[in-house]
């Protein structure tokens, strides 16, 4: 140990030991390693990950333990001990397993799961893996498309997973001594909507274009009902810090606001609201086994909660029996209300307006005005707040010049607006991300700008917001151009992603990590063509995510399509049914979509 420690920076990264975990099992037929494709800072506090931890862990004779991408320090370790990734609780090696299964949280984590599998002794390609090896499955919000890796994954898990996989992992419990993994691919393959087994399906292509119609469908499976599904009410409590070290309780799902640029808000439709009972249960208990002093309420949008001012107003005497803050990390522009946030440290806030002008936030539809930002900015410096973030997105659909000198000139409002009520010194920053289409959106048939076109934007801002002494960061584009190309690509893409970790590429989400040239490199090598990928689909187009089926309709993308090229708005799902097809399908029982009082 102590060599490690002279090695290794965290060795707490990759041994457990932290509070709650759940007993051992004297006896189990199953094994489950949960793991993330990122540090275990980052995949330690993804609420998905905690969720199926201790479902399957609630399983008679099954165990879950988890697994990090492990730092260089530490792969640099393994490499030279010659010793294979371990899970963290047992230590047991990843291909003891029978399940390997990776939370694909985002699409720049793909090369680190090539590490993993070749840390672990796990052959990396599907087809060279067989029955003495595990299962390398994946879901998590980038499972509707993961054509880019299907060369590499048994099968992979599209939507909610609390009610599938305990029955997944009971059927391979009743038939794995008899069944061999081929046919176990068959059976989940034909047995599950939800489950696609990529090598059970070929996909032909032409260039970068898929061939013609696949002749299959995955669905997305979606639990209608929050409050009659598994919730831990407990969490681990690491020994060092995460990237969100508080308790977190899932207060919905989906979002009603239909911002054309958002995949979750589409591939997480429709709303489903736990009750305000259930939720203060589960908070009470959280902070009780934990010792967490914060807790938060965990949405894509937490304003729009039905009954959220008397929900804050029921947690605030939990909150004060644990010494405890409540966090609503979700809170829109417009849903912004400054006694949600009375009672909490005066930290730094942060709102997204995302464009510039009122004519491009119609053309994304984005509901806020100038106005619903002002508002917000207002009622927090009131409250004692003098930091404010804002997010921005360049690159967009119809965008101008002006939609991008837009975004200085109500930094410059908001920065006014505050000296107006105080004297203080204003922390003011914005943050601009460059626009990536992404699949199952409206604007997924969009081109991504050219480096050309964003990086002339970016130092226009960067200019005028320095004269003003407001704070400007942005995306490197060869970072979004990577991520356009995996969110976008299809499965002629996957070689080349194998080729680029094997130049070098690993943790291609850290700024100090990532190198374009690896990429570009591979992609020159096999041939891809990027530009592609990248460029303006044909709405008729077959596109390499078409097989899944998330609810709502491809012609329903297409009419949002239309009304952004118009610059019409559509309103939330909470004001009228706008037809997605999701309420076709029996999951919205009312216009406001499914909601528990």
């Amino acid at each position: 140990m102590s060599k490690l420690c002279e090695k290794v920076s965290v060795p707490a990264r990759y041994f457990g030991g932290e509070s709650n975990l759940p007993t051992p099992k004297s006896e189990v037929d199953v094994r489950f390693c949960m793991c993330v494709s990122d540090t275990y800072e980052v995949g330690m506090s993804n609420l998905g990950v905690r969720i199926l931890y201790f479902l399957i862990n609630s399983m008679d004779n099954v165990v879950c333990e988890r697994c990090f991408a492990p730092w260089f320090d530490y792969q640099d370790y393994l490499k030279e001990n010659n010793q294979q990734l371990c899970s963290l609780e047992s230590q047991t090696p990843l291909n003891q397993f029978d399940f390997v299964g990776f939370s694909m949280q985002y699409e720049l984590c793909y090369s680190n799961v090539f590490q993993m599998l070749e840390l672990a002794n796990i052959p990396v390609l599907s087809k060279d893996r067989n029955d003495n090896h595990p299962f390398v499955v994946a879901g998590g919000p980038c499972a509707v498309n993961l054509e880019p890796m299907a060369d590499y994954l048994d099968f992979i898990f599209v939507g909610d997973g609390e009610t599938p996989w305990p029955k997944i992992i009971k059927d391979w419990q009743k038939m794995k001594a008899t069944t061999s993994k081929k046919d176990f691919l068959s059976y989940v393959d034909k047995t599950y909507s939800c489950i696609y087994v990529p090598s059970l399906h070929p996909v032909e292509y032409v260039g970068e274009k898929v061939a013609k119609p696949m002749d299959f469908v995955i669905k997305k499976n979606t639990e209608k009902d929050l409050d009659s599904i598994f919730a831990p009410t407990t969490q681990l409590v690491p020994t060092i810090e995460i990237v969100h070290d508080r308790a977190v309780v899932e207060l919905s799902r989906g979002c009603a606001n239909g911002c054309r640029f958002c995949q979750a808000g589409f591939i997480y439709r429709p709303v489903r609201e736990r009750s305000q009972r259930q939720v203060v249960e589960i908070c009470q208990q959280l902070l009780a086994n934990t010792g967490y002093n914060e807790v938060s309420l965990n949405s894509l949008s937490a304003g729009d909660y039905s009954t959220l001012s008397q929900l804050v107003q029921d947690l605030k005497p939990v909150c004060q029996k644990y010494n405890a803050r409540l966090g609503l990390p979700s809170l829109r522009v417009d849903s912004f209300k400054g006694d949600f946030v009375s009672e909490n440290r005066k930290s730094s806030l942060t709102f997204a307006p995302e464009a510039g002008t009122q004519r491009l936030r119609d053309v994304i539809n984005k509901n806020v005005t100038k106005e619903d930002v002002l508002s917000a900015c207002e009622q927090a410096f009131n409250q004692g707040y003098s930091s404010v973030k804002l997010y921005f997105m360049i690159g967009l659909p119809t965008e101008t010049m002006d939609d991008v000198a837009g975004i200085a000139d109500l930094a410059f409002e908001i920065k006014n607006l505050y000296h107006k009520l105080t004297k203080k010194v204003l922390r003011i920053s914005v943050s601009v991300a460059t626009f990536i289409p992404k699949p199952f959106t409206p604007f997924q048939w969009e081109q991504f700008a050219t480096k050309e076109d964003v990086e002339a934007k970016q130092m226009y801002l960067k200019t005028r917001l320095r004269k003003g002494q407001i704070g400007f960061s942005y995306t490197d584009y060869e970072t979004s151009l990577l991520e356009a190309v995996l969110a976008r690509g299809g499965r002629t893409v996957g070689p080349a992603l194998y080729q680029a970790y094997k130049n070098g590429a690993c943790f291609d989400a850290w700024t100090e990590c990532f190198n374009w040239q690896r990429y570009k490199d591979a992609f020159d090598q096999f041939g891809i063509d990027v530009d592609q990928i990248v460029a303006q689909k044909e709405e008729d187009e077959v596109l390499p995510w078409d097989m899944i089926d998330i609810g709502v309709t491809k012609q329903y993308l297409l009419l949002e399509k239309h009304r952004a090229q118009q610059g019409v708005a559509t309103p939330s799902c909470t004001q009228k049914c706008n037809g997605c097809g999701l309420k076709k399908q029996g999951f919205c029982d009312k216009s406001e979509g499914n909601r528990k009082l």
